[in-house]
C-alpha cells in the first residue's frame, strides 16, 4: 500500500495533497526528457540493448532511479517492445529493421516520486497500417484523459477508451490496465481501458494514476513468452501503446509526464 501523504478512499485509492503535483511533475518531466533524447537514437541497425544503455545512463546523470532495475528481478531502465510485442519487452541484441514500430517505456523516481510514460517511436519509414495504428492508440490515450474528471467513474475513461478504438475496427488488450502511483510503482486502482460508463470507483481531486491503453491490429488476445516478461499478440497482429501518468484536478486532469521537447508523438519528424 502507497505510503503518501493524504488519505484513501474506500476502494484504497489514495487522495494526494495539492503539495504532492509538485513531486509527481518533477518526476513526469525527467520520464518525458528521457523519452525525447532517446528518439534520434531510434533507426534501423540500432540495437535495444543499446537504447536502454543510454536510458540507463541518463536517469543516472540525472539523479533520478530507474524504477524497473531490480523490480521482481528484472535488469533493465526499460521495456522495449517491438512490432507484436504488446508489453514488458526485454532489451537486448535484438536489431530494428526498416519499418519496425516501438514502444519504450520509463519510470523514473526523483525524490520519492515516481514518473511512468510511455511512447511510440517508428524505425525508419513504416507501413501505412503501424501509422494508423499509432495514430489510433496516441488518440485513445487521449479520449481516456478528456474522460478524467471528478465525478467521472474509472468506467468513463475505460468506455472512451474502447468505443474509440473500436469504432476504427481495432481491440483494446484487456490482460494489462494503468494503475495508481505516487510514491510506490503500482497501487491502487486498476485503470481498465475498457468498460460501462458510470461503473468503477469515482474520481476524486487529488488521485494519481497511470492511462496506458495497448491496442492491436487484430484481436485484443495476448500470451506472455517463456522469460515470464514479454508479452505479445497471439494472433501476431500489430500492436501499439501511449502511456501518460495523470493526476485529478478540480478542472480535469494533469499530465505529468508531458514531452518537454513536443516528441510524444512519432509526427514530430
Amino acid at each position: 500500500m502507497d505510503n503518501g501523504s493524504g488519505r484513501l478512499t474506500r476502494d484504497g485509492i489514495r487522495i494526494y495533497e495539492a503539495a504532492d503535483f509538485a513531486g509527481m511533475r518533477a518526476a513526469g518531466r525527467l520520464a518525458g526528457d528521457i523519452l525525447d533524447r532517446i528518439a534520434d537514437h531510434v533507426f534501423p541497425g540500432q540495437t535495444t540493448g543499446e537504447l536502454d544503455r543510454l536510458i540507463t545512463d541518463w536517469v543516472a546523470a540525472e539523479g533520478g532511479t530507474s524504477a524497473t532495475i531490480g523490480y521482481k528481478g528484472y535488469r533493465h531502465a526499460s521495456c522495449i517492445s517491438v512490432n507484436h510485442v504488446v508489453c514488458h519487452g526485454i532489451p537486448g541484441p535484438k536489431v530494428l529493421k526498416d519499418g519496425d514500430i516501438l514502444n519504450i517505456d520509463v519510470t523514473v523516481i526523483v525524490d520519492g516520486w515516481y514518473g511512468d510514460s510511455s511512447r511510440m517511436y517508428a524505425a525508419g519509414k513504416v507501413p501505412k497500417k503501424a501509422e494508423r495504428l499509432i495514430e489510433v492508440t496516441h488518440d485513445a490515450l487521449m479520449a481516456g484523459i478528456e474522460a478524467v474528471r471528478p465525478g467521472n467513474t474509472f468506467g468513463d475513461i475505460g468506455h472512451a477508451i474502447q468505443s474509440y478504438v473500436e469504432r476504427q475496427r481495432m481491440s483494446v488488450v484487456r490482460d494489462f490496465c494503468g494503475h495508481g502511483l505516487g510514491r510506490v510503482f503500482h497501487a491502487p486502482p486498476n485503470v481498465l481501458h475498457f468498460g460501462r460508463p458510470g461503473t468503477g470507483p469515482k474520481l476524486e481531486e487529488g488521485m494519481f494514476f497511470t492511462i496506458e491503453p495497448m491496442v492491436n491490429l487484430g484481436r485484443p488476445e495476448t500470451k506472455v513468452l517463456a522469460d515470464d516478461w514479454t508479452a505479445v499478440t497471439r494472433d501476431k497482429s500489430l500492436s501499439a501503446q501511449f502511456e501518460h501518468s495523470v493526476g485529478v484536478t478540480a478542472e480535469g486532469a494533469e499530465i505529468f509526464t508531458l514531452s518537454p521537447a513536443g516528441r510524444f508523438h512519432p509526427t514530430w519528424a
